[in-house]
């Protein structure tokens, strides 16, 4: 059994005033190694420190030690320390009567325990499962090809230059150094105007999308959002009690009409590259959402999912760059461009909204992990960043041109798939006499995973679709898709719809 050492304070009962203290320690030890924190090779803390902790002489300490070490409930290691025995004397194994700790066991309670109408309405959100990949797994990039060894020197360097001030933590809003570089990134690539004083650093979009519309929304509140649309939106405002008016879509993105906005506190988008469909928003129809939210007093959160990633037609200025009036929040992830477990992103705020969101997050989160957000400021500095984008971008467009190329030779007729602009996924859509849901489980059962788009939607919207990722698996693995696809889709024509239930990331 591995060792388990044991610096921490040990926890005793209080003593018995009438006991020697000799007798107290040693049955509270006992006790502790048959029932407590004290488990099969475990370190004893140190004679002089349990001596300091309970105001006892070391001689004390010593002796109740020695008792222990003779019965076999501890034994010492020279220069090592005292450690608990791996195997106790038998007949002092008959103590418990249960396998169990009694700290483990579950307690008895009558009557359900009393929680909030929010824990009430919220629901788990499903991470990234660990098998591993294939195709045509969806809204994870090529992770096999991020420059670990690269990453580990830029934190390296950054751990050697740590100081006193840095280990106390940094503003809420996050490290300036890393908000400067994320303002001149986005500026001159998304087209976003800001400057580092607008910029909040988080833990993903995701966090933006909780944090933004705990601030916003009531119970009760209309919040717009897209159809089919992001489901981990759909959870955040349904937790917090908000109704939802869903807005069809055609191909230039949301659907306005003049009484779209009229209700809504918030309007949640994705304009660069619409999930799941894919859309890119017309500039026209990115002027027409900004007058009416001018109209209504909406605000509009756009989420600038993998928008990085451009492979064809000339790139639209994001929806916040043409706000003149401060109704654009702007938010985007590190975990599609690097890798998930990062769990950085940032948000651009209006002006007049930093104090509050600086205020808000100096109660709550106080700031994202310092460390982290060095190493990314540095990695960003340095150039590899840039670099890293310009890579995965030539590469993942290798992979969409082998994806369009034999889906033109194995699944035509079956399924036709979408022109494509950006991102790391794509939409196909099948045969009419064919539903997603019936098409993804016989996809499951050959070892390829795709989603039917009405699992991100609401009602009958996108029935006949499926998403599919390209940018996680190589030429080879999406080959093998394709043709086991082509084969699961002819055996979804012959198979009655039966509805299945998937947890998404």
């Amino acid at each position: 059994m591995a060792k388990r050492a044991t610096a921490f304070e040990l926890a005793l009962p209080p003593k018995d005033s009438a006991a020697p203290a000799y007798r107290w320690l040693y049955a509270s030890l006992r006790a502790a190694i048959l029932e407590g924190p004290l488990h099969p090779a475990a370190r004893l803390p140190a004679t002089r420190d349990l001596a300091t902790q309970y105001g006892l002489s070391r001689g004390t300490i010593v002796n109740a030690v020695e008792q222990l070490k003779s019965e076999g409930y501890v034994q010492a290691r020279m220069g090592s320390g005292t450690y608990v025995s791996n195997t106790l004397p038998d007949e002092l194994l008959q103590v418990r009567n249960s396998a169990t700790p009694s700290l483990a066991l579950k307690p008895q309670r009558h009557g359900p325990r009393k929680i909030s109408a929010y824990a009430k309405r919220v629901h788990l959100f499903p991470n990234f499962a660990p098998h591993p990949t294939r195709a045509f797994r969806s809204n994870l990039p090529a992770l096999d090809l991020f420059p670990t060894t690269l990453w580990a020197q830029v934190a390296a360097r950054r751990l050697r230059k740590v100081s006193t001030n840095f280990l106390l933590g940094c503003d809420p809003l996050g490290y300036l150094p890393l908000r400067d570089a994320v303002a001149d990134y986005l500026s001159s690539s998304r087209g976003v105007n800001c400057v580092a004083a607008q910029v909040a650093i988080v833990s993903g979009a995701q966090d933006a999308l909780d944090l933004v519309a705990r601030l916003f929304l009531n119970p009760g509140d209309c919040v717009c959002m897209e159809n089919p649309g992001y489901i981990g939106a759909t959870a955040v405002f349904q937790s917090l009690g908000a109704k939802i008016s869903y807005v069809p879509l055609d191909d230039e993105g949301m659907q306005l009409r003049e009484a779209t906005l009229r209700h809504a506190r918030l309007v949640y988008v994705t304009p660069g590259h619409q999930f799941p469909l894919g859309i890119t928003m017309s500039l026209p129809r990115r002027l027409q959402l900004l007058e009416s939210a001018r109209k209504s007093g909406a605000l509009i959160l756009e989420d600038d999912y993998d928008s990085e990633f451009r492979y064809a037609g000339r790139p639209v200025p994001a929806l916040q760059g043409l706000d003149r009036h401060g109704l654009v929040l702007f938010t985007g992830s590190f975990s599609k461009v690097l890798f998930p477990s990062l769990r950085l992103g940032y948000l651009v705020l209006p002006h007049d909204l930093v104090d509050r969101f600086s205020d808000t997050l100096s109660i709550t989160r106080r700031h994202a992990p310092l460390l982290e957000q060095a190493i990314l400021s540095d990695f960003i500095t340095a150039g590899h960043f840039g670099r890293h984008l310009r890579r995965m971008r030539q590469i993942y467009a290798e992979r969409l041109s082998v994806l369009l190329q034999s889906a033109r030779q194995n699944l035509a007729g079956l399924l036709e798939i979408s022109g494509v602009e950006a991102g790391l996924q794509t939409v196909g859509w099948l045969r009419r006499d064919m539903d997603g849901e019936s098409a993804a489980a016989a996809a499951a059962k050959l070892n390829v995973e795709v989603i039917p788009l009405s699992a991100y939607s609401h009602g009958n919207a996108a029935s006949t679709g499926l998403q599919l990722g390209f940018a996680a698996v190589d030429a080879k693995e999406i080959r093998r898709g394709v043709q086991d696809l082509a084969i699961a889709l002819q055996t979804a024509r012959k198979t009655p719809h039966r509805h299945i239930n998937l947890q998404l990331p």
